[in-house]
């Protein structure tokens, strides 16, 4: 019971943590949500592995990422103002915290740790990465597609 209890958790904080950098950028996706993506995908394999076997956590988790892909898709947004593409990360962000939560419900915290953080790199300086790349290389007056 208690191996149940740390997988949903440290499944619940990794989402809240990723949800948490979404929030403080005022995208759509917060803590509760990347944290309920997490647990909810964590539920979905433990729950498959325990009632069906490997091959029902398996399909559990192909059905998993597949889904969130959908809700995923739910925060991109095209304006109509040029070709601006919003919320990619976001979404991007949503399907990483599934593949967590599923990552966490296997306790593979070798996989777990890493992807966090390397998670984080990307969420963290990847915007000022893209902006000085794009400073340093793009001609002025044209504007990039996304």
């Amino acid at each position: 019971m208690l191996e149940i209890i740390l997988r949903l958790t440290v499944a619940t904080l990794v989402g809240a943590a990723i949800g948490l950098n979404r929030d403080l950028h005022d995208k759509q996706t917060g803590v509760r949500t990347l944290g309920l993506v997490s647990l909810g995908s964590a539920l979905g394999v433990m729950a498959a592995a325990h009632v069906g076997g490997p091959g029902d956590a398996t399909r559990a988790m192909q059905g998993i990422l597949t889904g969130v892909g959908f809700l995923g898709a739910g925060v991109i947004i095209h304006t109509a103002e040029g070709s601006r593409i919003h919320g990619l990360t976001t979404a991007a962000a949503t399907w990483l915290t599934a593949c967590a939560g599923i990552a966490c419900a296997v306790a593979d915290w070798q996989i777990v740790v890493p992807g966090l953080v390397l998670a984080f790199v990307i969420l963290i300086w990847g915007g000022a990465f893209e902006k000085a790349v794009r400073s340093r290389f793009q001609s002025s007056g044209e504007v990039p597609p996304e």
